[in-house]
């Protein structure tokens, strides 16, 4: 086997800011994309042509970006800071997702967010497990392994989060409550960094039997 290899081409990169993140409820859960409105409406395949001028090739576009979503993820920039979105998921049915801002009680959710981003949440994003749901034919970070294989995923964060100076800071509540709270702000962590950090077209490699997209 060789390795895999990616084009992140401008049309691509495009939709990937166009991702409506929603939240996975399969414990512990993780961020998804929205399966009825991925690109932010109901017309799946017409948000993509709008993007990339074809009206042939949407589903093979949108099953592409599974890699594409790993290799920004990985390999994007972004500064900690407060930023702001439209919340796409006020207006779509919330039936088969989640969304961490939902009112438990009234069901409503903002339709603006502001949300600051730290250090933190940019260390873990890379470690995300991205892959396919193949029931809601979508991108999405894997409910019940959120950070892959290996021991809980507050313990997997824990490594991730070790070279982090301010992981070590938060001594207003003990280590793992800070860890589950962390993990819930991954979905506009996430939805924040698809928006806003930065990342040019180019090839990208994945070599033989690692989960890590680097440029070619």
């Amino acid at each position: 086997m060789s390795d895999a290899v990616y084009d992140l081409t401008l049309e691509r990169i495009a939709l990937i800011r166009r991702m409506v993140v929603a939240w996975g409820e399969a414990e512990p859960g993780a961020p998804t994309i929205h399966p009825d409105a991925p690109y932010g409406s109901l017309d799946r395949d017409g948000d993509i042509a709008n993007v990339t001028g074809d009206d042939e090739g949407a589903e093979e576009e949108h099953r592409s970006l599974e890699q594409g979503l790993a290799v920004f993820a990985q390999n994007a920039q972004l500064k900690p800071g407060r930023y702001q979105y439209h919340n796409g998921l006020a207006k779509l049915d919330h039936g088969t997702v989640g969304d961490v801002f939902r009112d438990a009680q009234t069901g409503e959710t903002p339709e603006h967010i502001t949300f600051a981003v730290t250090a933190e949440h940019l260390a873990l994003i890379p470690h995300l497990a991205y892959g396919w749901d193949a029931t809601a034919n979508v991108p999405r970070v894997d409910p019940k392994r959120p950070y892959g294989d290996g021991a809980t995923y507050t313990a997997a964060m824990a490594r991730h989060l070790a070279a982090v100076p301010e992981a070590a800071a938060n001594d207003d509540e003990d280590s793992e409550t800070h860890r589950v709270r962390l993990h819930r702000e991954m979905q506009p962590a996430l939805q924040i960094f698809l928006r806003y950090a930065d990342l040019g077209p180019g090839d990208f490699r994945r070599p033989e039997g690692s989960r890590v997209w680097e440029p070619a």
